[in-house]
C-alpha cells in the first residue's frame, strides 16, 4: 500500500533559529500516527509547515511533500488551496481562540463548505446542522445560531472538529485536541475523534504531549526531541522496548511505567536552545548513555529493523535491541 503522506528532509527555520529539522514521517491511508514530545519540540510547526500556515521570518524546505500521490512542493497555490482545508484538514489547540469570535458557530461551518464543497442554500443549512449532530452537539437548531463565547470549550472543540471534517479529508490532524478541557470532557472528545476516523476511514495524525492518550489510540508513534524525530515504532512496541535514550526518559517519567519507585525520574538538564546545541547528538548532554562518538556527528534516523522501515531510532547506540549501527552522522 502506497503512503497518503511522505514528508521527506522537513526543515523550518525562523531567522537563525532551526525550529525543525531533517523531519521524515509517513503516514498510511487509514493509519492513526501519534507525534510525541514536550512543549516546544517542534511537533505542531511541522503539522503547519505542511498545512502552509507558517509566515514570514519562518522558512520551509523540504526535499519531498507528497500526498495521495500529488507533489505538494511543485503545486500552485490554487492546487494547494484545493487539497488543505479539503483533503488535509487541521483541529487546532485551544477552540476558543481558533474561532473567530465575530461570527456565529454555524456561519463559520457554512464557510468552510461554501469553499470547498459550493453548498448553497437549504442543503447548506442542512449540512452544517448533520455536522453539529455528529459531532454530539444537542439542540443543534439553536445552537447554530450560537456564537463562540456562548458555548463551553468542550463544545467549542466539538464545532472545531464539525469544521475539521465537513468535506470528509482524508487526512485529519489534531493538535493537542483536549488542551484546557477538564478530565471528562477529554475523554469526550478523544472518543469522538476515534469515532470519526474509524466511520470515515480517515487517516488521523495525533499530536500530544500525553503518551497514555497516544497509547490508547494510536497504531504508530513518532517521538519529537529539540526539533527533530528521535524514534518511530508500532504501538505498543514503542512503550514496551524504546530504542532511544529520550523515549526511555519520557516513559519513565509517566507513573503507570513507574510504579514501585519511590519519586518520578527526571531528566537532568535543559533543551539545547539556538545558542547552546551540541556539535553531535542534540540529546547527548542529557544522556546517561552517551559515549565518545555521540558527540562527533548528528545521528541519522536509523532503520533499525531490515524489515520494517517504521523502527527507527536516531541513535548510535540503540536500547533494546540487538543491532550495529555504522556510519549516518551528518
Amino acid at each position: 500500500m502506497n503512503d497518503l503522506l511522505t514528508i521527506r528532509n522537513l526543515q523550518v527555520t525562523f531567522g537563525g533559529t532551526q525550529a525543525v529539522d531533517r523531519i521524515d514521517l509517513s503516514v498510511a491511508p487509514g493509519e492513526v500516527v501519534g507525534v510525541v514530545g514536550e512543549s516546544g519540540s517542534g511537533k505542531s510547526v511541522t503539522m503547519m509547515a505542511l498545512m502552509g500556515l507558517i509566515d514570514a521570518p519562518g522558512k520551509v524546505t523540504a526535499d519531498q511533500i507528497t500526498f495521495d500521490g500529488k507533489d505538494l512542493l511543485k503545486a500552485s497555490a490554487r492546487a494547494r488551496r484545493r487539497i488543505i482545508g479539503k483533503d488535509i484538514a487541521m483541529v487546532f489547540q485551544d477552540a476558543l481562540t481558533s474561532l473567530n469570535p465575530s461570527y456565529t458557530v454555524g456561519y463559520q461551518i457554512k464557510e468552510v463548505l461554501k469553499l470547498h464543497e459550493g453548498l448553497r442554500g437549504d442543503a447548506l443549512n442542512r449540512r452544517a446542522l448533520e455536522l453539529l449532530d455528529q459531532v454530539g452537539i444537542p439542540d443543534a437548531k439553536s445552537r447554530i445560531n450560537a456564537f463562540p463565547h456562548q458555548m463551553s470549550g468542550g463544545m467549542n472543540q466539538r464545532v472545531m472538529i464539525a469544521m475539521a471534517v465537513a468535506c470528509n479529508p482524508k487526512l485529519l490532524i489534531a493538535d493537542e485536541p483536549t488542551t484546557a478541557l477538564d478530565v471528562t470532557i477529554q475523554a469526550q472528545i478523544m472518543e469522538l475523534l476515534v469515532k470519526l476516523q474509524k466511520e470515515r476511514g480517515m487517516a488521523l495524525v495525533l499530536i500530544s504531549h500525553d503518551l497514555a492518550v497516544v497509547s490508547e489510540v494510536a497504531q504508530r508513534v513518532a517521538v519529537m526531541y529539540a526539533g527533530e524525530i528521535i524514534e518511530t515504532n508500532h504501538v505498543p512496541t514503542i512503550f514496551s522496548e524504546p530504542h532511544h535514550p529520550y523515549t526511555e526518559a519520557l516513559l519513565a517519567a509517566i507513573p503507570e511505567h513507574s510504579r514501585g519507585a519511590e519519586r518520578l525520574a527526571a531528566l537532568p538538564g535543559m533543551v539545547p536552545g539556538k545558542d547552546d546545541r551540541p556539535s553531535g547528538c542534540l540529546f547527548a548532554p542529557r544522556c546517561k548513555y552517551v559515549v565518545d562518538d555521540c558527540w562527533k556527528g548528528r545521528p541519522s534516523l536509523f532503520q533499525l529493523d531490515k524489515n520494517d522501515p517504521a523502527v527507527r531510532a536516531r541513535c548510535i547506540k540503540p536500547l533494546n535491541i540487538d543491532v550495529v549501527v555504522e556510519g549516518g552522522a551528518r
